[in-house]
């Protein structure tokens, strides 16, 4: 395994816990403000435009066929700030669940997609794909409280409102999400357990679900040694999975096969997202989230070219 640095610079600062970075094609970089409730537009040159405005905690960010932006909101943290380094803590004081949205980055009008799969409420939508028909893969993370922990799970559902459906329950603390490069895999990353694990797409919004002893009837791809936590994920277009790696704060590169090829270490230890941008998809922009930046660094590969 290579141990790297990330090679590049700061291209932005003075962001409120930035999450689900989506690289545009002129050139900015679209985040949300987990924090501040906020979609926000980062300029080449490190301005800052307000998007929308979603309340909450917008957490995950994608782009839809339809050229609209899709939102997993988690519902609202609480925070706690040291000598400038902000983390979250738990739910809001005002927390009433969470919701998929959707933006119309022209008009900034904002609408809740879903806040419920048959009745049970979504606790912390966390990140999202899209397939190549258009449908949305999403993650709940749950939500943890001091004294109890409710378990997540994956959804898959359509942008048009009429369908939703859990596929993969329980899941402990699921946070990254995304597709292979031929889309018949989905993986999803564990925060708690810094566990890697895939699924076989077998139909639209349908998975093959491994039997018992899997505990969340994924494969497992690949799980870090000592005390670590996964965030969020983006495909590389060869197929190799880049998850955000926090407490030690950088970039774990695997291969489908499960090999830990490179870590590629970061400023700060909450790494949180990546995705991919620029000429041929060579620039990973990554939020570095506890003290509010945007990363843009070289990257040795391509990224995935992504739906939408």
């Amino acid at each position: 395994m290579k141990q790297l640095k990330l090679q590049g610079k700061v291209i932005a600062t003075g962001l409120a816990f930035p999450e689900g970075p989506v690289a545009m094609a002129d050139g900015s970089v679209l985040v949300v403000e987990i924090q501040g409730g906020w979609l926000l537009r980062v300029g080449p040159d490190g301005s800052k435009q307000r998007v929308a405005q979603l309340g909450g905690g917008p957490n995950g960010a994608a782009l839809g066929p339809d050229g609209h932006c899709y939102v997993c909101n988690n519902g609202g943290f609480s925070w706690r700030s040291d000598d400038g380094f902000t983390r979250p803590t738990g739910p809001s004081a005002d927390y009433d669940g969470g919701a998929i949205q959707r933006v119309n980055l022209a008009t900034g009008a904002v609408e809740n997609l879903y806040t419920q799969c048959e009745g049970v409420p979504l606790h912390g939508p966390n990140d999202l794909v899209f397939d190549g028909d258009g449908g949305l893969w999403f993650t709940d993370f749950g939500k943890t409280y001091e004294d109890r922990m409710l378990r997540g799970a994956i959804y898959y559902a359509r942008t048009d409102r009429h369908e939703i459906r859990r596929v993969a329950h329980p899941v402990l603390t699921p946070n990254g999400i995304g597709l292979s490069p031929d889309g018949n895999t989905l993986y999803m990353s564990e925060t708690e357990t810094s566990r890697l694990w895939s699924y076989p797409v077998t139909g639209r919004g349908q998975l093959g679900i491994a039997p018992w002893p899997s505990p969340n009837g994924g494969q497992l791809v690949h799980g870090l040694a000592g005390y670590q936590r996964f965030d969020s994920m983006a495909l590389e277009e060869g197929g190799n999975i880049c998850v955000a790696t926090l407490v030690n704060g950088g970039i774990s590169v695997f291969s489908p096969a499960g090999e830990l090829l490179e870590f590629h270490a970061a400023p700060e230890g909450y790494c949180t997202n990546i995705c991919f941008g620029g000429p041929g998809r060579r620039t990973a922009f990554i939020t570095l989230s506890g003290y509010g930046q945007l990363f843009a660094a070289e990257w040795p590969r391509p990224g995935l070219a992504l739906v939408g």
